[in-house]
């Protein structure tokens, strides 16, 4: 190989690094309202250059989020694994919303409607049907109110997002407080009063199995 071709390619790695770099910044300070041609001023590199390392947004998006989607899939996997099922929900509640603070963008990417890529999506389907098995488990156990569905998880996803800020540590004190409140009220309690219709969110494919 050529100290040319070596010189090139090496370039070509280093634009495709600092590219995704760019994208996790933006994702995650600003969440998914950031444009490709954001990324790429953010990069320092032409936008055909960002458009011949990732051809569409998705495949932007994907790459970002790689590391995200692993450490998201290892936190609900590990609490659907305890033996103590409340503890179980908790963890997850407790990492997945303090995640979503230092990352704007991933729970935007995770809960998005529409084209996806079909990893996001097997994702997405493997983690419901764990939540779906583990909150069973804690309802029996008497430690999960027994009007819990799968659906109050992603509200509380979905509401996490509002948690905005400059201030990391700030996102992530607030993200502690949130999940301590959601907590508390999915917790069994003889004041439990109960809940109005669930909001279904849960996509349709998935609702009939979870």
């Amino acid at each position: 190989m050529s100290d040319e071709v070596s010189h090139l390619r090496a370039d070509a790695r280093e634009n495709r690094d600092r590219v995704l770099q760019a994208a996790r910044d933006l994702f995650g300070s600003h969440g998914l309202g950031v444009t490709m041609r954001d990324v790429a001023r953010h990069a320092g590199v032409g936008p055909a250059t960002l458009y011949r390392r990732f051809p569409t947004r998705q495949d932007l998006i994907d790459a970002a989020f790689d590391d995200e989607l692993e450490l998201c899939r290892s936190i609900v996997l590990d609490g659907a694994g305890e033996p103590d099922a409340w503890q179980g929900l908790r963890s997850v509640v407790e990492q997945v919303v303090e995640l979503n603070a230092r990352n704007q963008g991933f729970v935007d990417a995770l809960v998005a409607e529409g084209h996806t890529s079909d990893r996001l999506v097997r994702h997405r389907a493997e983690l419901l049907h764990a939540l779906a098995s583990m909150t069973v488990r804690a309802k029996a156990s008497g430690e999960l109110r027994p009007d819990f569905v799968v659906d109050d998880l992603l509200l509380v996803l979905l509401a996490a997002r509002g948690l905005r800020g400059d201030d990391p540590g700030e996102r992530l004190v607030a993200a502690r407080r949130f999940a301590a409140l959601a907590l508390g009220a999915f917790r069994a309690s003889g004041a439990n009063e109960r809940l109005p219709e669930p909001a279904r969110v849960v996509g349709a494919a998935l609702r009939g199995q979870v």
